[in-house]
């Protein structure tokens, strides 16, 4: 693989390198690590990589790696800007040839997520999302389970994402904090845009129902800031299920405190990421089932997650080194015409892709463009919104 950003300082990018790798299915071999082309090759010396293989700028990358043998050239492009970034070098990445994985949220609109769609079909190239927590054991365990019918039809759906690191202006001097709060780079949502689309994936992924309207109200409550910080999202389903959404980076003293519950006719399940080895399943009418990575039988889609026994904690690297891992067994059955390993869901290795990036910048848009309105419910739409402003509509700073 080579890597578009992710250079000297950048968490996200030393987050993909290592699950990439965990599995000894992917290597890097290249990269522009950075704007700045002396930062650039810096960082790549610092992953020892060979000097001539680190660019200046990605097009410069996919123009000289499009002449190396195809022995020895990137296969696969990982792409972790900035949101802003993200559609050029995806778009130019698959007119180039490469396939690509690439951080969430996939582009900076929902017309460039449209136009992105239309370019991997063209290409009939492999495209993966990095929405890591549905690589979580557990959450396929859930996910299993509520396929198979255990919870009867669902009824409710309540999904939370409260961290606290964006509480006050003094959290505002990191690099991370920087450019998610710049609309030129984060687009019209940071809240929403960063953690309150992984939620809303989650909870389809989980269900397997889609979001088909939404009630949203998002605000900024530090002096200065026009992006959302927080935000609640009443939800509705495809089932005629409800659900609640909420998402918030000034919960002081929140980590990643990522859950979701599921509530159905005859029995509910209830996952956290702070606890990511536990599935608690409850009944109205029996003792409340708790269920454990590497324990009893489990879902073929769970077991083929795990990499310990029972016991031994897996979680944040190694779901996102599940979708690197599912990512690179369809690039292998491409490249070396070997079928067993396709990567798709029937053999439990499912990776997000254009569909799951189209719906998340859907999500952001309808998101804004609701908690802008006067209207309460919004028909969830896959259409782009061209009028939507960046403050959140009647903010108020507290």
């Amino acid at each position: 693989m080579g890597m578009v950003g992710g250079g000297q300082g950048a968490f996200i990018g030393a987050v993909h390198r290592i699950a990439a790798q965990l599995d000894n299915e992917i290597e890097l071999v290249c990269g522009a690590f950075s704007s700045d082309a002396g930062r650039s090759l810096e960082s790549g010396k610092a992953l020892y990589l060979e000097p001539t293989r680190c660019y200046s700028n990605y097009q410069q990358m996919f123009t000289r790696e499009k002449q190396l043998p195809a022995d020895k050239r990137m296969d696969m492009v990982v792409i972790v800007t900035p949101n802003h970034l993200h559609f050029p070098a995806a778009k130019l990445a698959l007119e180039s040839g490469f396939h690509v994985m690439s951080d969430k949220p996939a582009t900076l609109t929902l017309k460039e997520a449209l136009e992105l769609e239309a370019i991997i079909k063209q290409s009939s190239l492999l495209y993966g999302l990095s929405h890591t927590y549905t690589g979580y054991p557990m959450v396929k365990e859930a996910k299993s389970r509520i396929a198979s019918g255990a919870l009867g039809k669902i009824k409710k759906v309540v999904v939370e994402y409260p961290q606290g690191w964006l509480a006050s202006k003094d959290d505002e001097q990191s690099k991370q904090a920087a450019w998610r709060l710049d609309p030129a780079q984060s687009g019209i949502s940071c809240c929403m845009g960063d953690i309150g689309v992984h939620a809303a994936n989650l909870a389809e992924y989980i269900t397997g129902l889609e979001i088909t309207a939404l009630c949203a109200s998002l605000t900024s409550n530090v002096q200065g800031r026009c992006l959302d910080d927080d935000g609640t999202v009443l939800l509705r389903f495809n089932n005629n299920a409800h659900g609640v959404l909420i998402a918030s980076q000034i919960c002081v003293g929140e980590e990643n405190n990522l859950r979701i519950r599921v509530y159905g006719e005859h029995a509910s399940l209830d996952w956290s990421q702070l606890e990511p080895n536990s599935l608690l399943m409850k009944f109205p009418d029996q003792a409340s089932q708790l269920i454990r990575s590497g324990v009893g039988e489990l879902a073929p889609a769970t077991t083929a997650t795990l990499r310990t026994p029972a016991g031994h904690p897996e979680g944040y690297l190694e779901a996102f080194a599940n979708l690197y891992r599912a990512f690179a067994y369809q690039l292998r059955s491409r490249l070396d015409g070997d079928s067993s390993h396709t990567g798709t869901e029937e053999n439990h290795l499912d990776v997000p892709g254009i569909y799951q990036a189209v719906r998340g910048m859907a999500f952001i848009e309808n998101v804004v463009a609701a908690s802008q309105s006067d209207l309460k419910w919004h028909t969830f739409s896959l259409q782009p919104n061209e009028g939507l402003s960046i403050a959140p509509r009647g903010e108020k700073h507290v």
